[in-house]
């Protein structure tokens, strides 16, 4: 067997490397890599990006507040986002519930958390992360009040064109998101329509009515093949599709990666978790279709807190391993309790107790011979 290559003590990630693989190539621990590098089992990498492989981890900053779980009742602390941490990691190590950093901080399973966010870990007055406007706040369901006034002196307009985003409008523009949702008085949910004009700080201001264009169409439709969906899955639909324009995601061939390392983690023919990602999305990690099936899997909220529990922790389905996990656990867990493939594919678009009581119909039985001839390009 070829010697194994000695770790160098930082190493850039490529192309299709996951934090395992990079462990198994160089005979190291991926907890201790993770460990090291102050990373989640979760956290997305990028290629480009460098992560030590021996030394001292990473300093998890700091030490002070670290105390806060000694009376997490009262104590009324908050904790300041580092790269890497989840609301479910943070409230572990705070020694609280999930649900209660959610009640302190305003916040849902749906919401983004970003490095220089401040997060309540104890339960104090209420809750109000507010202070930090330019440290882009956490996906809060409500319109980021009033601090525009610290705004640099606005200058100048931007008429939104289809297939923008207020990211990628602050990128080109040169100035920083953050200023750009308080110079607006948007949050990080806001949906924008072509159209609508956006005040950009630093030239000459003219915030042109922010009215929302009636006549333009949202992000997501209400009704796909004939069928019409509630309002309010519609509206929780558009909130995912304008998070998922707002964040960075792995582009389709970094996805389809994802989701052949996550079947094979998780003991799934990846030929076949592939031929789900490719038909459902085409492997877009920002699509959302009316009925509120997020990102490459297109999986359901309900069907998330199902691969949730199925795999023993909570997933955010915008996260896109979470989706790719999520996705892939529902595929084991329906073929483990199908009779045979064809049943465990048909479940995955019909719903596993409807083909169980009426059978397949038309269209599932298209979607199955679907699945199984893409199964074959992958395989």
């Amino acid at each position: 067997q070829p010697a194994q290559p000695e770790a160098p003590a930082e190493y850039t990630i490529a192309r299709g490397d996951t934090v395992s693989g990079i462990a198994g190539k160089f005979g190291l621990n991926t907890n201790e890599i993770l460990k090291l590098n102050n990373l989640q089992p979760n956290t997305i990498i990028y290629p480009g990006q460098k992560i030590k492989l021996s030394g001292s981890p990473s300093a998890p900053a700091p030490a002070p507040a670290a105390p806060a779980p000694a009376a997490p009742a009262n104590a009324g602390g908050s904790y300041t986002v580092k790269a890497g941490d989840t609301l479910s990691g943070i409230a572990a190590r705070h020694n609280v519930s999930l649900s209660d950093v959610f009640s302190w901080n305003g916040l849902n399973m749906r919401s983004i958390i970003y490095p220089g966010q401040k997060v309540k870990v104890g339960a104090g007055e209420a809750a109000s992360p507010a202070p930090a406007a330019p440290a882009a706040p956490a996906l809060a369901l409500q319109p980021a009040s009033a601090p525009a006034a610290p705004a640099p002196a606005p200058a100048g307009a931007y008429t939104i064109k289809a297939g923008d985003t207020l990211s990628a409008i602050a990128s080109r523009h040169g100035v920083k998101l953050s200023d750009l949702l308080a110079a607006n008085q948007l949050s990080m949910t806001a949906v924008i329509y072509p159209g609508n004009k956006l005040a950009i700080p630093g030239a000459s201001i003219q915030p042109a009515a922010s009215t929302p264009a009636a006549n333009v169409a949202p992000l997501v439709p209400s009704s796909f093949l004939g069928f019409s969906y509630p309002a309010a899955v519609v509206s929780s639909a558009n909130e995912n599709k304008a998070l998922l324009n707002a964040s960075p995601v792995p582009s389709r061939a970094e996805m389809r990666t994802i989701v052949a390392d996550t079947a094979r983690q998780m003991g799934v023919e990846p030929s076949l978790a592939l031929a789900f990602a490719n038909q459902e999305s085409g492997f877009n990690q920002r699509a959302v279709s009316p009925a509120n099936a997020i990102g490459t899997m297109q999986v359901i909220p309900s069907s998330g807190q199902w691969a949730s529990d199925l795999v023993g922790r909570q997933l955010n389905l915008l996260n896109p391993y979470d989706n790719a996990t999520a996705g892939v656990a529902i595929i084991k867990r329906l073929i483990a309790t199908s009779k045979d493939v064809d049943t465990a594919i048909a479940g995955y678009y019909q719903g596993q107790y409807s083909v169980s009581k009426n059978g397949m119909y038309d269209d599932t039985k298209a979607y199955v011979a679907a699945i199984k001839a893409q199964q074959q390009n992958f395989g």
